[in-house]
C-alpha cells in the first residue's frame, strides 16, 4: 500500500547556499515539467534566466510550488507508473545512459537527453523542427548543454538494458507539442537509426 504525504514542506531559503552550477542542474527538471505538461510555464521560463530567480526568492518559491504541483498531480494519479507517470521520464532514457558514460552532472545529461528526445519526436513525425529549436534555446538560456558529446556506441549499449525495453521495441517519451508529451513504442532498429543520426 502506498501512502501519500499529508503535506509537503520545503524551505527554499537553503537555495542561497548552493553554487550556481547546482541551480543550473535543477532547471533541467523544471524545463522537463514545462515541456511535458505546462506550455505557460515554458513561456514564462523563456522570459527569465537562472540569475533572475537567484535574485528573486518570491518568484523562486512560486516556481517551486508550480513544479511540485505538476509532479505531485502526476504521481498521485499514477502511483505505480502504469500510465501518465511515465511522462516524467522525458529526456531521462538517453540522459541516464549519457550520465553512465560520462562525468556530466545529472541535469546536464538530462538536458542533452531532452534535445535528443525532441529530435526523435521529429523523426517519427510528431514534433516540429522549430519546436526542437525552441526547446534547445530554452535549455541553453539556462546554461545547460544541448549537444550530444558522449560515446554513441557505449550509450546505445546502455539503452539496450533500459527497463522500458520489451523485445525488439522500447517505450520512449516524446513530445507531441511543447506542453504535451506521450509514450510511443518504437522499434529498436528504427530508434537505433535515428539515434545514430543525432548531431
Amino acid at each position: 500500500m502506498i501512502n501519500q504525504p499529508d503535506f509537503l514542506w520545503y524551505d527554499y531559503a537553503f537555495l542561497g547556499t548552493l553554487p550556481h552550477q547546482e541551480w543550473v542542474n535543477g532547471f533541467a527538471e523544471i524545463i522537463k515539467h514545462a515541456c511535458i505538461k505546462d506550455v505557460q510555464l515554458f513561456e514564462y521560463l523563456e522570459r527569465h534566466t537562472v540569475s533572475h530567480f537567484q535574485l528573486s526568492p518570491q518568484e523562486t518559491g512560486e516556481l517551486i510550488r508550480r513544479n511540485v504541483a505538476i509532479k505531485l498531480g502526476i504521481v498521485v494519479e499514477d502511483e505505480r507508473e502504469t500510465g501518465e507517470r511515465k511522462l516524467l521520464n522525458f529526456g531521462h532514457t538517453i540522459g541516464h545512459a549519457i550520465e553512465n558514460t560520462s562525468r556530466l552532472p545529472h541535469g546536464h545529461a538530462i538536458s542533452i537527453g531532452m534535445v535528443a528526445a525532441c529530435r526523435i519526436s521529429e523523426a517519427i513525425g510528431l514534433f516540429e523542427p522549430a519546436a526542437t529549436t525552441r526547446v534547445a534555446a530554452l535549455l541553453q538560456r539556462y546554461e545547460l548543454p544541448v549537444t550530444f558529446l558522449a560515446d554513441k556506441a557505449q550509450t546505445w549499449e546502455i539503452l539496450l538494458h533500459d527497463k522500458k525495453k520489451a523485445g525488439h521495441t522500447l517505450s520512449f517519451v516524446v513530445l507531441d507539442t511543447i506542453g504535451k508529451a506521450s509514450v510511443q513504442t518504437i522499434p529498436l532498429d528504427q530508434l537505433h537509426q535515428i539515434f545514430n543520426s543525432l548531431p
